[in-house]
């Protein structure tokens, strides 16, 4: 019985597809006010579809497309301690204090640091960067960088970092310290002039999907604004969006509200390449088009990383600050280079892990691995595979002597950073915390085992235990003739797409596979039809690596229901549509 019904809800219906998961269609109220929205607008029914999902009402579709930061951008004020660290900040630039600034090894601590040394340097002063080393120093402020920083800085400025660092700001003796950080903070701060942050724990919450970079262009708009307020003019601050546009979408914070206006912003900016960094990164690359978020993510974002995680900490924020142009290149090249090693040492931890976190079972609401020497700059690459793979919050751990670092990923609507604070409070966990989806630890390797059931058992009360496979949420239908590079410009308007605002997903009913062949190791590409003229490229990257590839390779000329993201290809200058297949079943 509820086999039937299951199906009676499926679209198309798809109950179990080629990747086991069931087919959700819009529901008939979402149908009919996308269908409503398009005859009030005259927008096509497929963009309406999408505003529709998203919350959008027809008379704020207008102001949804076009986002401003004038309209959505918060009042820094809004923020506890941010009034006191713009002060302080401006007080050293104008008695002309050293300042340093302490930054994470990501590309949101990179990206926070280079807006920094940026802003700076358009007021003709210059600041130390310093960034900790993965391996010998780990993550936040450490004693002795912190002691040897103060000797020579009046202020030091810690960025995606510092709000559960008491003791290393506490030996900051003779220097003022500033946090501008967005990490889940503790009962209490550290002793810090200001410790701005939408995550403590005496904030609202309304801003806590600020990455840090967001945090520290919201500073330096108050810092603006001070300056104004006192006759002076600051540097233009549009300039910078492409930073924290980078590192929102690196740094996976959700691109809704401010972060939307942010992003849509910063790509603009860096279309134009004036930052020399980021346009020699890009050619590296090979990004022969304007830059979009998943370019962010997935081609900018993880070489940026790469020198954090097995490379020297420091890269990523050099080449986004510099305005040297053969500096540029030759960081650019060093990050692209690392980049690929990284993803050989990342492969042969994934195997690894992965078979050990099966053989431990998948079926609990934690899944996690452990290894000997397994490098710490690739577990939480590997755990958000583990993540993706078992639809479960994972943790992958590097053991190295006593003790082990890891790094987890979460899945929606479990909140892994709060569990892994409140087991390193309970002093299971040496140390940890994060963000709702993603956090970093250090445990005692004697005490791995209690950690990791008592971490399991937190999460198993927020329900993690009984998430299964995910059901695939389908926009609605579009046929292949309707599927055009005009349609595509035009739902890419409510974008940009990615952390909590997935691009529209459309399924193609009952098309016949024209071509179909593997690329590169584990990859499918093939063209689809209907019959009636129209033919669609896709490309489904890894797989041949599940059941879809070689059900798809091997049509035998079935016909198929196909599902995913539209996206424009461009090559040679010519734009077509493509299809980011990410689900098929067979049509009956």
């Amino acid at each position: 019985m509820l086999m039937n019904k299951l199906q009676d809800h499926a679209f198309l219906g798809v109950s179990t597809s080629a990747t086991g998961r069931r087919w959700i269609g819009p529901s008939a109220q979402e149908d009919r006010m996308s269908d409503a929205m398009a005859q009030t607008t005259g927008r096509p029914v497929a963009l309406c579809r999408t505003l529709v999902r998203r919350g959008v009402a027809a008379q704020e579709s207008a102001s949804f497309l076009a986002p401003t930061l004038r309209d959505l951008l918060p009042d820094p004020r809004a923020l506890r301690d941010m009034e006191k660290a713009a002060q302080r900040f401006l007080g050293a630039i104008k008695s002309g204090e050293k300042i340093a600034v302490f930054a994470d090894y990501d590309v949101d601590g990179g990206a926070s640091a280079a807006l920094l040394i940026t802003w700076l340097r358009d007021m003709g002063l210059t600041a130390t960067l310093y960034i900790p080393d993965r391996i010998d120093e780990g993550y936040g402020p450490n004693d002795d960088a912190m002691r040897m920083l103060a000797r020579d800085h009046a202020l030091i400025v810690c960025v995606d970092c510092g709000t559960l660092s008491h003791q290393p700001i506490a030996a900051a003796k003779g220097a003022d310290v500033i946090v501008l950080d967005h990490h889940l903070g503790g009962e209490t701060l550290p002793d810090a002039v200001a410790v701005v942050n939408p995550n403590r724990q005496d904030e609202t919450g309304d801003l806590g999907h600020l990455c840090a970079a967001a945090v520290v262009f919201l500073m330096l708009v108050e810092a603006n604004r001070q300056l104004r307020d006192a006759g002076q003019k600051g540097p233009d601050l549009m300039a910078l969006l492409d930073l924290v546009a980078l590192a929102t979408v690196a740094d996976v914070a959700p691109l809704t509200g401010v972060n939307r206006a942010f992003v849509r912003q910063g790509l603009t900016v860096m279309a134009r390449r004036q930052r020399i960094g980021l346009t020699a990164l890009a050619d590296v690359a090979g990004l022969d088009q304007a830059p979009g978020s998943y370019h962010l993510g997935f081609l900018l974002g993880p070489r940026i990383n790469a020198g954090g995680r097995i490379g020297k900490a420091d890269l990523g924020a050099r080449l986004l600050s510099t305005t040297d142009r053969h500096e540029a290149e030759a960081l650019a090249t060093m990050l692209d280079q690392l980049n690929t090693e990284r993803r050989v040492v990342e492969a042969e931890v994934r195997e690894l892990a992965l078979a050990q976190a099966t053989a431990r079972g998948l079926d609990g609401p934690l899944v996690w691995a452990a290894g000997e020497g397994w490098h710490p700059g690739v577990v939480g690459i590997v755990a958000a595979r583990l993540k993706e793979a078992t639809h479960r919050p994972a943790i992958v751990i590097g053991l190295d002597g006593a003790e082990g670092k890891g790094s987890g990923r979460s899945v929606t609507g479990i909140d892994l950073g709060a569990a892994i604070q409140r087991v390193a409070a309970e002093g299971l966990l040496i140390k940890g915390g994060g963000h709702k989806m993603a956090a970093g630890l250090t445990v005692a390797r004697d005490q791995l085992a209690p950690a990791m059931a008592r971490l399991g058992d937190l999460l198993a009360k927020q329900g993690a235990g009984e998430l299964g496979p995910a059901d695939l949420r389908l926009d609605g239908i579009l046929m292949p003739g309707a599927a055009t590079v005009d349609l595509v410009n035009l739902i890419e308007q409510a974008g940009p797409f990615g952390a909590g605002a997935p691009a529209p997903r459309f399924a193609f009913p009952d098309c016949q596979i024209l071509f179909a062949k593997q690329v590169g190791a584990n990859h499918l590409k093939i063209s689809f039809g209907d019959g009636l003229g129209a033919r669609i490229d896709a490309i489904s990257f890894g797989a041949m690596d599940g059941p879809l590839g070689p059900m798809l390779k091997g049509h035998n000329g079935a016909r198929f229901h196909l599902a995913g993201r539209l996206e424009i290809n461009t090559w040679q200058g010519r734009q077509s549509v493509q299809l980011r297949l990410e689900d098929a079943a067979r049509a009956l």
